[in-house]
Protein backbone atom coordinates (compact mmCIF):
# COMPACT_ATOMS: atom_id res chain seq x y z
CA UNK A 1 0.00 0.00 0.00
CA UNK A 2 1.26 3.50 -1.04
CA UNK A 3 1.20 6.72 1.08
CA UNK A 4 1.27 9.98 -0.46
CA UNK A 5 1.32 13.42 1.30
CA UNK A 6 -1.31 14.37 -1.23
CA UNK A 7 -3.80 12.65 -3.49
CA UNK A 8 -5.82 14.36 -6.24
CA UNK A 9 -8.66 12.82 -7.83
CA UNK A 10 -9.21 14.88 -11.33
CA UNK A 11 -6.47 16.52 -13.27
CA UNK A 12 -8.28 19.89 -14.48
CA UNK A 13 -8.41 22.55 -12.02
CA UNK A 14 -7.17 19.94 -9.62
CA UNK A 15 -3.89 19.38 -11.51
CA UNK A 16 -2.74 23.20 -10.57
CA UNK A 17 -2.49 22.03 -6.52
CA UNK A 18 0.79 20.37 -6.87
CA UNK A 19 2.47 23.87 -5.94
CA UNK A 20 5.96 24.52 -4.89
CA UNK A 21 4.96 24.35 -1.36
CA UNK A 22 4.64 20.30 -2.17
CA UNK A 23 7.98 19.97 -3.20
CA UNK A 24 10.45 16.98 -2.09
CA UNK A 25 6.73 15.48 -1.06
CA UNK A 26 4.88 12.29 -1.62
CA UNK A 27 2.01 13.11 -4.54
CA UNK A 28 0.01 11.18 -6.67
CA UNK A 29 -2.62 12.31 -9.62
CA UNK A 30 -5.38 10.10 -10.35
CA UNK A 31 -7.40 10.70 -13.58
CA UNK A 32 -9.89 8.22 -15.19
CA UNK A 33 -10.16 9.78 -18.36
CA UNK A 34 -8.98 12.74 -20.86
CA UNK A 35 -6.02 14.49 -19.42
CA UNK A 36 -6.49 18.01 -18.95
CA UNK A 37 -10.08 18.31 -17.50
CA UNK A 38 -13.78 19.35 -18.95
CA UNK A 39 -12.51 22.83 -20.18
CA UNK A 40 -9.22 21.73 -22.03
CA UNK A 41 -10.59 18.99 -23.88
CA UNK A 42 -14.28 19.21 -24.32
CA UNK A 43 -15.59 22.47 -22.91
CA UNK A 44 -14.50 26.55 -22.56
CA UNK A 45 -11.23 26.49 -25.33
CA UNK A 46 -12.64 24.01 -28.10
CA UNK A 47 -15.73 25.55 -27.75
CA UNK A 48 -15.09 28.99 -28.02
CA UNK A 49 -12.25 28.18 -31.04
CA UNK A 50 -15.34 26.65 -32.86
CA UNK A 51 -17.36 29.96 -32.15
CA UNK A 52 -14.41 32.23 -33.11
CA UNK A 53 -14.48 30.22 -36.92
CA UNK A 54 -18.33 30.92 -36.32
CA UNK A 55 -18.13 34.61 -35.81
CA UNK A 56 -15.80 34.97 -38.99
CA UNK A 57 -18.52 32.86 -40.84
CA UNK A 58 -21.14 35.35 -39.12
CA UNK A 59 -18.82 38.69 -40.52
CA UNK A 60 -18.54 37.39 -44.43
CA UNK A 61 -22.52 37.00 -44.91
CA UNK A 62 -23.34 40.51 -42.96
CA UNK A 63 -20.46 42.27 -44.82
CA UNK A 64 -23.13 43.84 -47.23
CA UNK A 65 -24.42 45.77 -44.08
CA UNK A 66 -21.05 48.13 -44.58
CA UNK A 67 -21.12 48.25 -48.01
CA UNK A 68 -18.98 45.38 -48.05
CA UNK A 69 -19.49 42.61 -50.97
CA UNK A 70 -18.27 39.50 -49.88
CA UNK A 71 -19.33 35.68 -50.54
CA UNK A 72 -18.88 32.86 -48.32
CA UNK A 73 -17.58 29.73 -50.62
CA UNK A 74 -17.42 26.92 -48.34
CA UNK A 75 -16.89 25.87 -45.00
CA UNK A 76 -14.32 22.92 -44.30
CA UNK A 77 -15.47 21.46 -41.27
CA UNK A 78 -12.52 19.08 -41.17
CA UNK A 79 -10.13 21.69 -41.22
CA UNK A 80 -11.89 23.68 -38.82
CA UNK A 81 -11.89 20.76 -36.39
CA UNK A 82 -8.95 19.85 -37.01
CA UNK A 83 -7.20 22.98 -36.07
CA UNK A 84 -9.23 23.28 -33.00
CA UNK A 85 -8.08 19.51 -32.08
CA UNK A 86 -4.53 19.62 -33.40
CA UNK A 87 -3.76 22.12 -30.74
CA UNK A 88 -5.47 20.76 -27.81
CA UNK A 89 -4.72 17.22 -28.21
CA UNK A 90 -1.19 17.63 -27.57
CA UNK A 91 -1.29 19.81 -24.81
CA UNK A 92 -3.58 17.37 -23.30
CA UNK A 93 -1.19 14.37 -24.02
CA UNK A 94 2.18 16.99 -22.48
CA UNK A 95 0.38 17.12 -19.43
CA UNK A 96 -0.62 13.37 -18.98
CA UNK A 97 3.08 12.57 -20.00
CA UNK A 98 4.97 14.95 -17.94
CA UNK A 99 2.09 13.39 -14.76
CA UNK A 100 3.43 10.21 -15.78
CA UNK A 101 7.19 10.88 -16.75
CA UNK A 102 7.88 13.98 -14.59
CA UNK A 103 9.41 14.47 -11.01
CA UNK A 104 7.83 15.05 -7.61
CA UNK A 105 4.05 12.78 -8.69
CA UNK A 106 2.88 9.38 -9.35
CA UNK A 107 0.39 9.05 -12.09
CA UNK A 108 -2.56 6.39 -11.41
CA UNK A 109 -4.85 6.33 -14.70
CA UNK A 110 -7.79 5.00 -13.69
CA UNK A 111 -11.30 5.02 -11.05
CA UNK A 112 -10.35 6.14 -7.28
CA UNK A 113 -12.84 4.64 -5.17
CA UNK A 114 -12.63 5.15 -1.22
CA UNK A 115 -12.37 2.17 0.94
CA UNK A 116 -12.33 3.84 3.72
CA UNK A 117 -11.37 7.36 5.29
CA UNK A 118 -8.52 8.62 3.06
CA UNK A 119 -8.11 5.25 1.66
CA UNK A 120 -8.39 4.35 -2.48
CA UNK A 121 -8.47 1.75 -4.10
CA UNK A 122 -7.52 2.74 -7.85
CA UNK A 123 -8.35 0.60 -10.36
CA UNK A 124 -5.97 1.49 -13.74
CA UNK A 125 -7.87 1.60 -17.11
CA UNK A 126 -5.59 3.02 -19.11
CA UNK A 127 -2.32 1.55 -19.84
CA UNK A 128 -0.01 4.50 -20.77
CA UNK A 129 1.19 5.06 -17.77
CA UNK A 130 3.11 3.60 -15.13
CA UNK A 131 0.88 1.01 -13.76
CA UNK A 132 -0.84 -2.25 -16.10
CA UNK A 133 -4.29 -1.99 -16.94
CA UNK A 134 -6.84 -3.81 -14.64
CA UNK A 135 -4.17 -3.67 -11.97
CA UNK A 136 -5.32 -2.38 -8.59
CA UNK A 137 -3.45 0.20 -6.13
CA UNK A 138 -4.56 0.45 -2.48
CA UNK A 139 -3.24 4.67 -1.71
CA UNK A 140 -3.64 6.16 1.72
CA UNK A 141 -2.84 10.24 1.78
CA UNK A 142 -2.87 12.71 4.36
CA UNK A 143 -4.67 14.80 2.50
CA UNK A 144 -7.16 14.19 -0.53
CA UNK A 145 -8.33 16.63 -3.02
CA UNK A 146 -11.89 15.73 -5.34
CA UNK A 147 -11.64 17.79 -8.26
CA UNK A 148 -13.42 15.34 -10.51
CA UNK A 149 -15.42 17.72 -12.41
CA UNK A 150 -18.84 17.46 -14.12
CA UNK A 151 -20.55 14.81 -17.12
CA UNK A 152 -23.08 15.41 -19.52
CA UNK A 153 -26.92 15.13 -17.80
CA UNK A 154 -29.03 12.49 -20.30
CA UNK A 155 -32.95 12.73 -19.88
CA UNK A 156 -33.86 9.21 -19.40
CA UNK A 157 -36.19 9.56 -22.74
CA UNK A 158 -33.05 9.70 -24.55
CA UNK A 159 -31.02 7.16 -22.74
CA UNK A 160 -33.46 4.90 -23.37
CA UNK A 161 -34.06 5.24 -26.53
CA UNK A 162 -31.49 3.49 -28.33
CA UNK A 163 -31.28 6.33 -30.69
CA UNK A 164 -27.53 7.64 -31.09
CA UNK A 165 -27.32 11.05 -29.66
CA UNK A 166 -24.33 13.11 -29.44
CA UNK A 167 -23.42 15.68 -26.69
CA UNK A 168 -20.77 18.65 -26.18
CA UNK A 169 -18.23 16.26 -24.82
CA UNK A 170 -18.53 14.01 -28.54
CA UNK A 171 -19.82 16.41 -31.43
CA UNK A 172 -17.11 18.77 -31.69
CA UNK A 173 -15.17 15.84 -33.18
CA UNK A 174 -17.83 14.27 -35.47
CA UNK A 175 -16.52 13.19 -39.22
CA UNK A 176 -19.27 16.00 -41.23
CA UNK A 177 -21.31 18.62 -40.74
CA UNK A 178 -24.65 17.49 -40.69
CA UNK A 179 -27.37 19.46 -42.70
CA UNK A 180 -30.01 19.96 -39.44
CA UNK A 181 -29.75 19.35 -36.03
CA UNK A 182 -32.00 18.70 -32.95
CA UNK A 183 -30.62 20.69 -30.14
CA UNK A 184 -32.59 19.75 -27.01
CA UNK A 185 -32.15 22.31 -24.00
CA UNK A 186 -32.47 25.98 -24.00
CA UNK A 187 -29.40 26.67 -21.54
CA UNK A 188 -25.66 27.88 -22.19
CA UNK A 189 -24.27 24.83 -23.76
CA UNK A 190 -27.35 24.33 -26.41
CA UNK A 191 -27.09 28.45 -26.94
CA UNK A 192 -23.53 28.22 -28.07
CA UNK A 193 -23.52 24.89 -30.25
CA UNK A 194 -26.89 26.21 -32.33
CA UNK A 195 -24.92 29.19 -33.15
CA UNK A 196 -21.55 27.47 -34.21
CA UNK A 197 -23.80 25.07 -36.03
CA UNK A 198 -26.27 27.56 -38.27
CA UNK A 199 -23.34 29.66 -38.68
CA UNK A 200 -21.60 27.01 -40.88
CA UNK A 201 -24.75 26.63 -42.65
CA UNK A 202 -26.57 23.53 -40.82
CA UNK A 203 -30.51 23.90 -39.97
CA UNK A 204 -30.94 24.29 -36.26
CA UNK A 205 -34.03 22.97 -34.36
CA UNK A 206 -33.82 23.68 -30.63
CA UNK A 207 -36.42 22.20 -27.89
CA UNK A 208 -37.09 23.79 -24.22
CA UNK A 209 -38.93 22.66 -21.80
CA UNK A 210 -39.32 26.95 -20.87
CA UNK A 211 -40.51 29.70 -22.26
CA UNK A 212 -37.61 31.23 -23.03
CA UNK A 213 -33.58 30.42 -23.42
CA UNK A 214 -31.32 30.95 -21.79
CA UNK A 215 -33.84 31.51 -18.22
CA UNK A 216 -30.81 31.45 -15.96
CA UNK A 217 -30.09 35.08 -17.31
CA UNK A 218 -32.29 38.48 -15.68
CA UNK A 219 -35.76 38.13 -17.58
CA UNK A 220 -35.29 40.84 -19.69
CA UNK A 221 -32.16 39.52 -21.30
CA UNK A 222 -33.70 36.22 -21.27
CA UNK A 223 -36.86 38.10 -23.54
CA UNK A 224 -34.47 40.06 -26.04
CA UNK A 225 -32.38 36.43 -26.79
CA UNK A 226 -35.21 34.72 -27.44
CA UNK A 227 -36.45 36.73 -29.73
CA UNK A 228 -33.33 37.16 -31.56
CA UNK A 229 -32.91 33.24 -31.37
CA UNK A 230 -36.22 33.27 -33.26
CA UNK A 231 -34.71 34.84 -35.97
CA UNK A 232 -32.28 32.50 -36.65
CA UNK A 233 -33.15 29.19 -35.59
CA UNK A 234 -36.37 27.23 -35.16
CA UNK A 235 -37.05 27.50 -31.41
CA UNK A 236 -39.44 25.19 -29.55
CA UNK A 237 -40.57 26.30 -26.24
CA UNK A 238 -42.71 25.62 -23.75
CA UNK A 239 -42.21 22.00 -25.11
CA UNK A 240 -41.39 18.38 -23.87
CA UNK A 241 -39.71 15.69 -25.22
CA UNK A 242 -42.19 12.83 -25.23
CA UNK A 243 -40.17 9.97 -27.54
CA UNK A 244 -37.25 9.71 -29.98
CA UNK A 245 -36.62 7.55 -32.55
CA UNK A 246 -35.39 6.74 -35.96
CA UNK A 247 -36.96 7.43 -39.02
CA UNK A 248 -34.31 6.00 -41.64
CA UNK A 249 -31.03 8.19 -41.70
CA UNK A 250 -33.33 11.27 -39.52
CA UNK A 251 -33.49 11.77 -35.54
CA UNK A 252 -37.49 11.89 -34.57
CA UNK A 253 -37.95 13.95 -31.62
CA UNK A 254 -41.80 13.40 -30.68
CA UNK A 255 -43.50 16.44 -28.60
CA UNK A 256 -46.02 16.53 -26.21
CA UNK A 257 -48.81 18.34 -27.73
CA UNK A 258 -46.59 19.74 -30.70
CA UNK A 259 -45.20 18.43 -34.11
CA UNK A 260 -42.12 16.46 -34.16
CA UNK A 261 -38.19 18.08 -34.53
CA UNK A 262 -36.44 15.88 -37.04
CA UNK A 263 -32.77 16.36 -37.97
CA UNK A 264 -29.53 14.72 -39.25
CA UNK A 265 -27.97 14.64 -35.58
CA UNK A 266 -29.33 14.84 -32.65
CA UNK A 267 -27.68 17.27 -29.48
CA UNK A 268 -28.55 16.79 -25.84
CA UNK A 269 -27.58 19.59 -24.47
CA UNK A 270 -29.53 19.63 -20.60
CA UNK A 271 -26.99 20.24 -18.54
CA UNK A 272 -24.20 18.54 -16.37
CA UNK A 273 -24.34 16.42 -13.36
CA UNK A 274 -21.13 16.74 -10.98
CA UNK A 275 -19.02 13.27 -11.13
CA UNK A 276 -19.73 12.63 -7.59
CA UNK A 277 -21.07 9.26 -7.75
CA UNK A 278 -19.19 6.11 -8.09
CA UNK A 279 -16.21 7.20 -5.69
CA UNK A 280 -17.32 5.31 -2.49
CA UNK A 281 -17.83 8.43 -0.68
CA UNK A 282 -19.84 6.87 1.54
CA UNK A 283 -16.75 5.18 2.55
CA UNK A 284 -14.79 7.99 3.30
CA UNK A 285 -17.56 9.99 5.24
CA UNK A 286 -17.48 12.78 2.57
CA UNK A 287 -21.54 14.12 2.06
CA UNK A 288 -22.93 15.05 -0.78
CA UNK A 289 -25.96 17.88 -1.46
CA UNK A 290 -29.61 16.63 -2.74
CA UNK A 291 -28.09 17.90 -6.65
CA UNK A 292 -25.26 15.81 -6.46
CA UNK A 293 -22.84 18.10 -5.18
CA UNK A 294 -19.82 17.35 -2.67
CA UNK A 295 -20.49 19.23 0.50
CA UNK A 296 -18.06 22.09 1.05
CA UNK A 297 -18.09 24.72 3.51
CA UNK A 298 -16.29 28.01 2.73
CA UNK A 299 -12.66 26.94 2.84
CA UNK A 300 -13.24 23.94 0.64
CA UNK A 301 -13.42 21.04 3.33
CA UNK A 302 -15.87 18.49 3.01
CA UNK A 303 -17.17 16.48 6.07
CA UNK A 304 -14.43 13.91 6.19
CA UNK A 305 -11.27 15.46 7.90
CA UNK A 306 -8.60 16.04 4.99
CA UNK A 307 -10.57 15.27 2.06
CA UNK A 308 -11.23 18.50 -0.25
CA UNK A 309 -13.06 19.62 -3.20
CA UNK A 310 -13.20 22.08 -5.22
CA UNK A 311 -14.64 22.88 -9.60
CA UNK A 312 -17.43 21.51 -10.87
CA UNK A 313 -17.65 18.50 -8.34
CA UNK A 314 -18.61 20.75 -5.64
CA UNK A 315 -19.15 24.57 -6.59
CA UNK A 316 -22.57 25.91 -6.93
CA UNK A 317 -21.44 27.47 -11.07
CA UNK A 318 -20.00 24.93 -13.16
CA UNK A 319 -17.40 27.29 -14.68
CA UNK A 320 -13.33 27.22 -15.41
CA UNK A 321 -12.71 30.54 -13.49
CA UNK A 322 -14.35 29.98 -10.59
CA UNK A 323 -12.38 26.37 -10.58
CA UNK A 324 -9.54 27.71 -10.98
CA UNK A 325 -10.51 30.34 -8.41
CA UNK A 326 -11.04 27.48 -6.07
CA UNK A 327 -7.87 25.81 -7.15
CA UNK A 328 -5.38 28.49 -5.75
CA UNK A 329 -7.57 28.45 -2.52
CA UNK A 330 -7.17 24.86 -1.79
CA UNK A 331 -3.70 24.77 -2.76
CA UNK A 332 -2.86 27.73 -0.03
CA UNK A 333 -4.80 25.94 2.29
CA UNK A 334 -3.83 22.51 2.08
CA UNK A 335 -0.28 23.85 2.86
CA UNK A 336 -0.95 26.11 5.60
CA UNK A 337 -3.99 24.47 7.82
CA UNK A 338 -3.27 27.43 10.18
CA UNK A 339 -4.54 30.44 8.14
CA UNK A 340 -6.81 29.30 6.10
CA UNK A 341 -8.42 31.56 3.31
CA UNK A 342 -12.03 31.36 1.82
CA UNK A 343 -13.90 30.57 -1.38
CA UNK A 344 -15.19 33.97 -2.83
CA UNK A 345 -18.24 33.48 -4.71
CA UNK A 346 -19.95 37.16 -4.22
CA UNK A 347 -19.55 38.05 -8.07
CA UNK A 348 -18.74 35.24 -10.30
CA UNK A 349 -19.54 35.94 -13.89
CA UNK A 350 -20.65 34.27 -17.02
CA UNK A 351 -20.40 34.71 -20.30
CA UNK A 352 -22.56 32.61 -23.36
CA UNK A 353 -20.41 32.65 -26.86
CA UNK A 354 -23.67 32.67 -28.76
CA UNK A 355 -24.87 34.76 -31.41
CA UNK A 356 -25.61 37.54 -29.90
CA UNK A 357 -22.93 36.99 -27.07
CA UNK A 358 -23.73 37.47 -23.86
CA UNK A 359 -22.75 38.38 -20.31
CA UNK A 360 -23.51 38.45 -16.62
CA UNK A 361 -22.67 39.40 -12.94
CA UNK A 362 -24.43 39.97 -9.95
CA UNK A 363 -28.53 40.00 -9.15
CA UNK A 364 -30.77 40.30 -11.69
CA UNK A 365 -33.52 42.74 -11.25
CA UNK A 366 -36.17 40.16 -9.99
CA UNK A 367 -33.19 38.77 -7.29
CA UNK A 368 -32.36 42.61 -6.30
CA UNK A 369 -36.40 42.98 -5.60
CA UNK A 370 -37.32 40.33 -4.10
CA UNK A 371 -33.93 41.14 -1.67
CA UNK A 372 -35.57 44.34 -0.77
CA UNK A 373 -32.82 46.81 -2.64
CA UNK A 374 -34.16 50.25 -3.60
CA UNK A 375 -33.67 48.83 -7.15
CA UNK A 376 -32.84 51.14 -10.03
CA UNK A 377 -32.56 50.12 -13.65
CA UNK A 378 -30.61 51.45 -16.62
CA UNK A 379 -30.72 49.51 -19.80
CA UNK A 380 -27.93 51.42 -22.53
CA UNK A 381 -27.97 50.12 -25.95
CA UNK A 382 -24.91 49.48 -28.04
CA UNK A 383 -26.65 51.69 -30.90
CA UNK A 384 -26.71 54.68 -28.99
CA UNK A 385 -23.01 55.03 -28.54
CA UNK A 386 -20.79 56.20 -31.35
CA UNK A 387 -19.22 52.85 -32.05
CA UNK A 388 -22.44 50.81 -31.59
CA UNK A 389 -23.49 53.01 -34.54
CA UNK A 390 -20.38 52.40 -36.66
CA UNK A 391 -21.46 48.57 -36.35
CA UNK A 392 -25.04 49.19 -37.13
CA UNK A 393 -26.12 47.80 -33.81
CA UNK A 394 -29.62 47.53 -32.96
CA UNK A 395 -29.76 45.07 -30.67
CA UNK A 396 -27.17 44.98 -27.82
CA UNK A 397 -28.10 46.27 -24.82
CA UNK A 398 -26.21 46.72 -21.32
CA UNK A 399 -28.81 46.55 -18.40
CA UNK A 400 -27.53 47.33 -15.20
CA UNK A 401 -29.21 46.69 -11.55
CA UNK A 402 -28.09 49.20 -9.11
CA UNK A 403 -29.14 50.50 -5.41
CA UNK A 404 -30.68 54.21 -4.92
CA UNK A 405 -29.53 54.35 -1.15
CA UNK A 406 -26.17 52.91 -1.61
CA UNK A 407 -25.29 53.96 -5.54
CA UNK A 408 -23.23 50.43 -5.64
CA UNK A 409 -24.10 48.24 -8.14
CA UNK A 410 -25.90 44.75 -8.21
CA UNK A 411 -25.74 43.54 -11.30
CA UNK A 412 -24.65 43.89 -15.00
CA UNK A 413 -26.22 42.01 -17.51
CA UNK A 414 -24.81 42.65 -21.38
CA UNK A 415 -25.92 41.05 -24.83
CA UNK A 416 -24.38 42.30 -27.77
CA UNK A 417 -20.77 41.73 -29.42
CA UNK A 418 -18.12 41.61 -27.34
CA UNK A 419 -20.42 40.89 -24.04
CA UNK A 420 -17.91 38.93 -22.11
CA UNK A 421 -15.21 41.49 -22.63
CA UNK A 422 -16.81 44.81 -21.98
CA UNK A 423 -18.57 43.29 -18.96
CA UNK A 424 -15.10 43.18 -16.48
CA UNK A 425 -14.71 46.78 -15.78
CA UNK A 426 -18.65 46.62 -14.03
CA UNK A 427 -17.32 43.10 -12.47
CA UNK A 428 -14.45 45.27 -11.00
CA UNK A 429 -16.82 47.73 -9.93
CA UNK A 430 -18.54 45.19 -7.59
CA UNK A 431 -15.68 43.10 -6.37
CA UNK A 432 -14.51 46.31 -4.76
CA UNK A 433 -17.18 48.10 -3.61
CA UNK A 434 -17.02 50.86 -6.19
CA UNK A 435 -20.15 53.18 -6.51
CA UNK A 436 -21.38 53.22 -10.37
CA UNK A 437 -21.12 56.79 -10.85
CA UNK A 438 -17.60 57.36 -9.40
CA UNK A 439 -16.40 53.97 -11.52
CA UNK A 440 -18.09 56.50 -14.47
CA UNK A 441 -16.53 59.60 -13.73
CA UNK A 442 -13.95 58.64 -11.81
CA UNK A 443 -12.01 57.69 -14.81
CA UNK A 444 -11.48 58.17 -18.34
CA UNK A 445 -13.99 55.96 -20.69
CA UNK A 446 -11.97 55.97 -24.42
CA UNK A 447 -14.36 57.91 -27.10
CA UNK A 448 -15.40 56.40 -29.94
CA UNK A 449 -14.81 53.24 -27.94
CA UNK A 450 -17.50 50.05 -27.58
CA UNK A 451 -16.56 50.47 -23.84
CA UNK A 452 -18.73 53.32 -23.68
CA UNK A 453 -21.94 51.21 -23.67
CA UNK A 454 -20.74 50.27 -20.07
CA UNK A 455 -19.90 53.97 -18.73
CA UNK A 456 -23.39 55.41 -20.29
CA UNK A 457 -25.23 52.48 -18.77
CA UNK A 458 -23.59 52.94 -15.33
CA UNK A 459 -24.66 56.97 -15.26
CA UNK A 460 -27.83 56.26 -15.43
CA UNK A 461 -27.94 54.28 -11.67
CA UNK A 462 -26.47 57.74 -10.19
CA UNK A 463 -27.28 57.08 -6.33
CA UNK A 464 -28.08 60.27 -3.65
CA UNK A 465 -25.90 63.18 -4.40
CA UNK A 466 -24.70 62.67 -8.21
CA UNK A 467 -24.24 65.52 -10.56
CA UNK A 468 -24.08 64.30 -14.16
Amino acid sequence: MAHYDLVIIGSGSGNSLVTPDFAGRRVAVVERGIFGGTCLNVGCIPTKMFVYAAEVATTVREASRYGVDATLDGVRWRDIRDRVFGRIDPISEAGRRYRVEGPDTTAYLGQATFTGPRELEVEITDGSGQHEVGSRHRVTADQVVLATGSRPEIPPVVAGSGVPYHTSDTVMRIEDLPDSVVIVGGGFIGAEFAHVFSALGVRVTMLTRGAHLLRQLDGEISERFTALARTQWDVRSGVTVRRVRRAGAEVVVELEGAEPATGDLLLVATGRRPNSDGMGLDAAGVAVREDGRVAVDEYGRTTAEGVWALGDVSAPYQLKHLANHEARVVAHNLAHPERLRRFDHRYVPAAVFTHPQLATVGLTEGQARAAGHDVSVSVQSYGDTAYGWAMEDSTGVAKLVGDRRTGQLLGAHLMGPHASSLIQPLIQAMSFGQRAHDVARGQFWIHPALAEVAENALLGLAGPGDIQ
